[in-house]
């Protein structure tokens, strides 16, 4: 991905929150309200000094004194409503960044989804948002009132004594240095406390999804190792990110003090000297300098938190610039224009462009075939079926359905005319007719239970709790993996596609139900083109066409007797699969 710049990731943020109008206005209103009542408080206490030490008390003096309980009781409504419409604002676009980066993630490149582990995705879609919106609260909350109140200040303060003014401004730049020094070298921390945390997050993923494979391998030790390297790598990267953005706020306090004592003397020896400064004068002064250097401390300490949430921000906005797949088909493909001939030109592909693994493969495959795919591992088989799917765009050459070209057409309405079963089943969260209905949401429960009965699903369906309203938590974990795979083959019973791909698609289930499914597989099969991708090759010796792969190229096809006959690579396979079966 392309790593993005402090500054870019700044712009970025600025126009998704202007994607919030009124809410911007509202929180910037009540900004300038919050400000505007505080400057305007040490101003009425320097009066009402001036009134006592002056005058006494006189009328003057409790005029001014309820005009200060107003400010006091309006500014603590304005700083008790604006951390309410700051986040409103936030969690608006908190959310709506959510949405998007999901949106975005169904429209990247299946090759790009290969790429990332599943646990750093959820932790940038998750964790690193959070982040995000925690520092956003902070620079609302702290950052914007705190310049501005600097800004207003610096005015207020220019109005009463020039020279001490002077002596602030040239002052207070050495807390910003030092916050300055300290926020560079944390943010290249905090970089690295998101990367690590996105790598635990991918490690906890795999030892929950994976619990069973670890302890079958007794594979503990070595994946708790790894956990401890990534949680010390963590903790590492954590503590020197905290250590270094935790010495900004004391750094700039102190500073901060030194300069508030030297103003205090100043102004004293001023009025001492016979100055027109008045006490009041001098009390209102040094309120101001206190709130123009307190923000100084919220600054630093907003920069800090900011290098954090800029870190975060960083790595979301760098899923929603990733390239997206390019649509290049135009046409809309309906059902009853597929008959089923696929023909594959002089197709050329490679995961990596410098490691083609299919070199101009030309077959021709009649509509209603039954066509298996057999071979070694890594033979390209599945290779074959992510091409037709288009899940990855070929090097060169093309793929004709029907005569044209599936480029001509667009993605999904391509893909609706396909079925898949796969080896790996995958089941949402939600009841059994909706995992049933995936594909097909306004299937009715009829329809839905016909399903079920084809992939002879019913049985086991039947003896759960609620039968089809059976909520299934977890990806369907309370089921067998047999069971869910059952669930997956009705899906394509219910959607009755054009074309047929199955991946091993009874590999997980038991014998006897298997031969039923075979049946109503072989029933769905007949008048469609089927793609079958088989590993026992019993199971495809009536094909119409078997493909023999080796290292993407079909080194042989034809139907069983003939492959047979010729006593080639299919016939070697055939004898090992009869042998290891003895």
């Amino acid at each position: 991905m392309k790593r993005q710049t402090a500054n870019q990731t700044l712009k970025r943020l600025a126009i998704d929150l202007a994607s919030h109008p009124f809410l911007l206005f509202l929180a910037f209103l009540g900004t300038i309200a919050q400000v505007a009542l505080s400057i305007y408080l040490p101003i009425l206490i320097g009066q009402v000094i001036d009134q006592v030490l002056v005058a006494g008390s006189s009328p003057f003096f409790w005029q001014i004194f309820i005009q200060m309980i107003l400010v006091v009781i309006g500014n603590t409504l304005v700083q008790w409503a604006n951390p309410l419409l700051y986040n409103r604002l936030i969690f608006s676009y908190t959310r709506d960044l959510r949405e998007r980066i999901i949106h975005k993630l169904h429209r990247l490149p299946i090759a790009f989804v290969d790429r990332q582990g599943s646990g750093e995705m959820v932790s940038r879609v998750t964790t690193d948002i959070e982040q995000l919106a925690a520092g956003l609260t902070m620079i609302f909350n702290q950052f914007f009132i705190g310049v501005l109140m600097i800004l207003v200040s610096i005015l207020a303060m220019l109005q009463i004594h020039l020279l001490m003014t002077l002596l602030v401004l040239l002052l207070t730049p050495l807390s910003m240095v030092i916050s300055r020094f300290i926020a560079k070298r944390s943010y290249h921390l905090f970089q690295k406390q998101t990367e690590t945390r996105g790598i635990q997050t991918q490690l906890i993923e795999e030892s929950l999804s994976q619990q069973t494979i670890i302890q079958s391998f007794n594979a503990q030790t070595e994946f708790i190792q790894r956990l401890h390297e990534a949680n010390a790598n963590y903790a590492g990267y954590s503590q020197s990110a905290i250590f270094y953005s935790s010495t900004v706020n004391p750094s700039t306090r102190f500073v901060n003090a030194l300069i508030y004592a030297l103003l205090a003397g100043v102004g004293a020896y001023r009025i001492m000297m016979g100055s027109t400064l008045t006490i009041g004068r001098l009390v209102t002064f040094l309120n101001y300098v206190q709130q123009y250097t307190k923000p100084f401390n919220d600054i630093s300490s907003v920069l800090a938190e900011l290098q954090s949430a800029l870190a975060c921000a960083e790595r979301v906005y760098a899923v929603l610039e990733s390239p997206e797949v390019a649509e290049t088909g135009k046409e809309v493909l309906t059902s009853d224009q597929v008959k089923g001939a696929i023909s594959f030109k002089h197709v050329s592909f490679g995961y990596h462009p410098e490691k083609v693994l299919i070199k101009d493969l030309s077959i021709d495959i009649p509509a209603g075939s039954k066509v298996a795919i057999v071979g070694p591992t890594g033979a390209g088989k599945s290779t074959l079926i992510n091409l037709l799917m288009r899940f990855y765009p070929i090097n060169s050459g093309d793929i004709l359905l029907d005569g044209r070209s599936i480029y001509d057409y667009t993605r999904a309405s391509l893909r609706q005319q396909f079925g898949m079963v796969l080896q790996e089943t995958w089941l949402k969260q939600g009841t059994v007719h909706d995992n049933i209905a995936f594909g097909n949401p306004d299937a009715s429960r009829e329809q839905v239970i016909a399903a079920a009965k084809a992939a002879n699903a019913e049985f086991f369906i039947q003896q759960l709790p609620q039968g089809y309203d059976t909520k299934l938590e977890n990806a369907g974990e309370s089921l067998s993996v047999g069971q869910a795979q059952l669930l997956t083959i009705a899906r394509v019973f219910l959607a009755i596609p054009k074309i047929l791909i199955l991946d091993e698609a009874t590999s997980s289930i038991d014998t006897r139900t298997e031969v039923l499914v075979q049946d109503a597989f072989a029933k769905l099969m007949k008048g469609r083109t089927s793609f079958i991708i088989a590993h026992r090759l019993s199971t495809i010796q009536d094909a119409d066409l078997i493909l023999v792969l080796v290292d993407g190229d079909i080194v042989e096809y034809g139907n069983h007797h003939d492959l047979m006959a010729r006593k080639g690579k299919y016939y070697q396979m055939q004898k090992a699969a009869d042998f290891s079966s003895e």
